[in-house]
């Protein structure tokens, strides 16, 4: 199915919700809400679950029914539920629908799909530089893909116009993907001899874009604010706070990331290449370099994802003044963004 189709059946994920409960609230944030108190351990469990590859295959009739299920059945209100059907639903809605807006994530930006993009591209930005070229592409599909997931997958709860979003999204992808081919262009102009500082110098200017990828391709929830809710998931207004922390979670959560799935690599690489065994089969340091990344990545992605809760809650004393007169709780609540 394609996304112009995958976006016809969005309303009527919403709808059939809303029809389905007297005061709708987005099943996904009533689980995030559920869970907001759980250990980093359950929440890279849930996330290890959550990027199943085969995620990004479901289709949309079956998406709608776990909506419907998820709606419609009592026992769904409890994230714990040891029944099979409403864990798989869960799983369902949490991997393919934004809470936020209650839409489909397009599959090539769900969750699912962030590792089998991102590992082999983090694997060629880091190549020793052989030409211009070789240089600048896999830069600039690192940061366009990087630049589009943070964007369809950050907190949605604001109004933009679609110029404007584009816009700032192109500003992250060519400010990221010039501070990433920098330490290339220095490797070429003056040809760095020492091993360490040609290894790390990439993974220092990498570590740096994806954090400030974050915060350019997502300021506008600074700038605008977010919703923020009470533990029911009611809407109370719109908070810059909040934004400004929900962004600055992401970001920390990206440096962490890809400085790891970068770094541990070149490590591997280092030592490997002082082997009898690569001397005697020099072809194979790139296979072990793209398994390592791979590898690295994929540890990597649900531990970054779940260093944070994906609701985040911040004191209501702390929030504008014109937000805290709407409830009574001394809590409230915000969605992150992945």
């Amino acid at each position: 199915m394609s996304l112009e189709q995958e976006e016809e059946t969005q309303h009527g994920l919403l709808l059939g919700c809303s029809d389905a409960v007297p005061a709708f609230i987005e099943p996904n944030v009533r689980f995030w809400i559920t869970t907001v108190r759980q250990s980093f351990i359950r929440r890279f469990l849930q996330w290890t679950e959550l990027l199943d590859p085969t995620n990004v295959f479901i289709s949309v009739e079956s998406i709608e029914n776990s909506r419907h299920l998820l709606c419609t059945n009592e026992d769904a209100s409890n994230p714990a539920s040891e029944d099979q059907r409403i864990q798989e639903a869960w799983k369902r809605s949490l991997a393919t629908v934004h809470p936020d807006s209650s839409n489909l994530i397009p599959k090539l930006f769900r969750p699912a799909a962030f590792l089998p993009f991102m590992a082999p591209t983090v694997f060629l930005s880091m190549m020793p530089p052989k030409g211009i070229k070789s240089v600048i592409l896999p830069q600039v599909f690192l940061y366009t893909y990087m630049t589009m997931f943070n964007s369809i997958n950050g907190n949605r709860s604001y109004t933009c116009k679609p110029l404007e979003r584009s816009l700032l999204m192109a500003e992250a992808i060519a400010a990221s993907t010039f501070l990433g081919v920098v330490p290339h262009f220095i490797q070429i102009k003056y040809g760095l001899t020492n091993p360490w500082i040609k290894r790390l110098l990439p993974v220092v200017f990498l570590v740096q874009a994806s954090g400030m990828n974050v915060y350019m391709s997502r300021n506008i929830e600074s700038i605008k604010g977010i919703a923020v809710m009470d533990k029911e998931g009611n809407v109370l207004g719109h908070s810059t706070i909040a934004g400004t922390k929900a962004v600055r979670e992401t970001a920390v959560s990206r440096t962490v990331l890809f400085g790891t799935s970068a770094l541990i690599p070149e490590i591997f690489t280092y030592f490997f290449k002082r082997t009898q065994f690569f001397l005697k089969n020099p072809g194979s340091l790139w296979i072990l370099k793209l398994s390592c990344t791979f590898l690295t990545m994929g540890l990597m992605v649900p531990v970054s994802f779940s260093i944070f809760p994906q609701i985040g809650q911040i004191q209501c004393r702390s929030h504008e003044e014109k937000i805290q007169p709407s409830t009574e709780e001394t809590e409230i609540f915000y969605h992150r963004g992945v």
